[in-house]
């Protein structure tokens, strides 16, 4: 495992972050072993949410920690102040009203690292980090930062802190993969750095040396290896609707056509390869944030780190460069 250091924090954060969206009391078994695994491959980084099942997949990670008694080995980060049908919950009320709602459940008196799942441009920085600033003197946070948030936003909010000496961002969680989002999946309000538009984003967080944790790394799937032109006819059954609506378009379609290519060429898998290009985007601090279902994938994400791709890989397999990268 590879591992990298986010201001804030007295941990490293493993590259790779496993994704507990499928976490849950009602698989309290298969969700443990999965937890399990992903400490004995040396991943030190869970990626959690105030929404995620309604909660339950904070409780169940919650139950785990407490049972394995090691919190604070861990680096816990988890999301909350994601709109809902009735209003924009970008405030600081809502902020902490999640974080303490997330504390109880995961059984923990902090979080490593807090996003904001979502935000409301229409909600001044100031009091946002201002209220986080507060949480994390009291003992509750030891690291924020934004998920879908614009490079614009995070850049205001943390010029405002730097004003009024309080804590930047540290951390930001877009999403990031070779496939590039086309169309927002969740509706408006997903912010994602991959492709030829986001350039200017790529930029920004390059100079600003802001750590990426990267969510839908592998494209919900898109890029699992389960997928190729060949049986494409299937993808309507083994792709969400997400994930039909971000990434299922033709320009992502000849980026997994390399992918296949190249993969067959390096002897290693598909997803290997994907998850290889998205941690290797230095000056990039990328963090990849992974759904794997079981302690085979997990491994098999883990061995992707040590697999190092050239500049030309790099830029062939993002359909930078038209020549074969062989």
């Amino acid at each position: 495992m590879q591992y990298a250091p986010i201001t804030g924090l007295d941990k490293p954060v493993s590259l790779l972050v496993l994704g507990t969206m499928i976490i849950n009391r009602g698989e309290r078994e298969r969700s443990f072993a999965l937890l399990d695994a992903a400490v004995d491959l040396g991943l030190t980084a869970l990626d959690c949410a105030h929404g995620y099942g309604g909660g339950d997949s904070e409780r169940c990670v919650g139950d785990w920690l407490h049972e394995r008694g090691n919190r604070e080995r861990l680096v816990v980060i988890t999301k909350g102040c994601h709109h809902n049908a009735d209003r924009q919950r970008v405030t600081p009320w809502d902020i902490q009203a999640d974080l303490h709602d997330s504390l109880a459940r995961l059984r923990t008196t902090y979080v490593d690292i807090w996003l904001l799942h979502r935000d409301d441009p229409t909600v001044p920085v100031g009091p946002i980090v201002e209220t986080l600033d507060v949480l994390r003197c009291q003992g509750r946070i030891r690291a924020y930062g934004g998920s879908n948030w614009t490079h614009a936003r995070l850049a205001e909010a943390n010029a405002y802190a730097l004003a009024h000496d309080l804590q930047p961002f540290t951390a930001s969680s877009p999403n990031f993969s070779l496939a590039e989002q086309v169309r927002d999946p969740w509706g408006p309000g997903c912010v994602s750095l991959g492709g030829p538009a986001q350039v200017q984003a790529r930029a920004w967080y390059a100079a600003a040396g802001m750590p990426v944790l990267a969510y839908s790394s592998l494209a919900r799937g898109l890029l699992s290896g389960r997928l190729s032109r060949a049986n494409w006819d299937e993808a309507a059954q083994i792709l969400d609707g997400a994930a039909h609506t971000a990434y299922a378009h033709e320009v992502n379609l000849q980026r997994l056509d390399r992918l296949h290519e190249l993969a067959a060429r390096r002897g290693c898998s598909v997803p290997q390869l994907a998850l290889a290009w998205v941690v290797q985007q230095t000056p990039l601090q990328v963090h990849a944030l992974v759904g794997a279902a079981n302690a085979d994938e997990l491994k098999a994400c883990v061995a992707a780190l040590d697999l190092r791709l050239t500049p030309a890989e790099l830029a062939w397999l993002d359909l930078r460069a038209a020549a074969s990268a062989a």
